[in-house]
């Protein structure tokens, strides 16, 4: 990378370029058909999240792209592979067959900024509560912003009370911690999730190390 000059349009080596933003994003690009059906087909343990994507002035974000990753219900992380692979024949992608979890996810917003995919809920790790990890690109961003989606009554009645001992949610205002929990719908297994990039009810971001 090298660093811009401003004052005569040239790069200077071993600096940085110029910021630009991360989206948006266009769907012949990144997203593929099926990048939101993380569950086996027919899975009866299945869940769905969803929800819209805004912007600062509450607009939905009509070109975000979320990626989702996860363990097992087990709480194990998934290593298996297929996750995205590329089909050397027709191009298109041949990683998700419908029968294997793989654990990771991506949709692209629609026009109304909506999103949505089909998982297992997320086992937990001793202490925590068992979440989604999410990663959002989107138009005016220059860096990529990772969240977390919490199912509530997996947060509350976790394994050995893991909503007061989950670091995260512990060290939050109810408030804030209140970005970060999806909402049951009123189907069973439905959950939504509402990301908002800036404003007064900002979505909790975290940094990734």
């Amino acid at each position: 990378m090298s660093a811009y000059d401003s004052a005569h349009g040239t790069g200077l080596a071993g600096g940085a370029t110029p910021s630009h933003t991360v989206g948006p994003f266009y769907g012949y690009a990144l997203p593929f058909p099926g990048g939101g059906d993380m569950a086996p087909v027919g899975h009866p343990d299945a869940i769905s999240v969803h929800g819209r994507v805004y912007d600062g002035a509450g607009a939905p974000v009509p070109d975000a792209l979320l990626e989702l990753w996860q363990p097992d219900p087990a709480g194990e992380p998934v290593r298996l592979p297929g996750s995205m692979r590329r089909d050397q024949v027709t191009g298109g992608h041949a990683g998700r067959d419908g029968v294997t979890f793989t654990g990771w996810g991506r949709v692209a917003t629609d026009a109304d900024g909506r999103w949505a995919a089909r998982t297992l809920r997320p086992g937990a790790r001793p202490g925590h509560a068992p979440y989604l990890s999410v990663c959002v690109f989107a138009r005016g961003l220059t860096r990529h912003l990772y969240t977390r989606l919490y199912v509530p009554q997996d947060a509350e009645a976790g394994s050995a009370g893991a909503r007061p001992a989950d670091p995260l949610l512990a060290s939050l205002d109810a408030d804030r911690r209140g970005t970060l929990m999806a909402k049951a719908g009123p189907t069973p297994g439905a959950y939504r999730f509402d990301i908002r990039l800036q404003g007064d009810e900002e979505t909790v971001f975290l940094d990734f190390r």
